[in-house]
């Protein structure tokens, strides 16, 4: 992953709190903590309930806020996990190349089990 896609990717959710943080600051008039929890209680939908929006404009725009919230981090969520797997993906094809494709097996003079193994009487 190129770095300006990786900075986006990290930058995008702590966007999403610091908004959400001051929406409800003002909205609310809750106490800068306060904010800044319920925000992530909200995105990691824990919901405590011990804070409750009581203004109109709080409680439409915690709605917004869920949908556009979780819709985020469900997308940076997954392309973390696209990264990842990335990553694997390019490790596995260097130790392939490092170490070569040897399909042979380690025993190349053991015959493969079949039906007469060894002890075996009809």
């Amino acid at each position: 992953m190129k770095r300006l896609p990786l900075l986006t990717l990290l930058a995008t959710p702590v966007g999403i709190i610091a908004i959400g943080t001051v929406f409800f600051r003002y909205a609310e008039g809750w106490s800068w903590l306060d904010a800044y929890f319920f925000t992530v209680v909200t995105l990691s939908t824990v919901g405590y309930g011990n804070l409750v929006p009581v203004t109109a404009a709080g409680k439409i725009g915690t709605t917004i806020f869920i949908f556009v919230g979780l819709g985020i981090f469900a997308v940076a969520i997954q392309q973390f996990g696209m990264f990842a797997m990335r990553k694997r993906q390019e490790h596995t094809e260097w130790l392939v190349t490092r170490l070569g494709d040897d399909t042979e097996t380690a025993n190349k003079d053991d015959a493969p089990a079949g039906p007469q193994e060894p002890g075996h009487r009809e």
